[in-house]
């Protein structure tokens, strides 16, 4: 087993940032058949946001958290959301 971290970082100024992200989507197929699949999974600091992602700033629902969250987290999902409810019900902590 092994954790793979894909990475890409450009300068702000950068007029071609589609190049970079281009090459790391390339990167990303290339590797497709050495990841795991059915389900697909992530390390929780690894955001992986082809899984899915919050797509709001300020406040996810349940509803879009459903669709990466047990990628994630797999059966230990519906928990974390209960204590989550409890422990940071202004979802300050909002990383996927």
């Amino acid at each position: 087993m092994f954790k793979i971290l894909y990475y890409m970082s450009w300068p702000e100024n950068d007029r071609r940032p589609s190049r970079h992200i281009n090459w790391i989507r390339d990167l990303y197929r290339y590797m497709k058949p050495y990841v795991s699949t059915h389900p697909r999974e992530a390390y929780v600091n690894y955001r992986d946001l082809d899984l899915g992602k919050n797509t709001k700033n300020v406040k996810s629902n349940i509803k879009e958290a459903q669709v990466w969250g047990p990628k994630y987290f797999k059966d230990n999902f519906d928990r974390l959301v209960r204590v989550k409810s409890k422990v940071d019900p202004e979802n300050f902590f909002r990383h996927e």
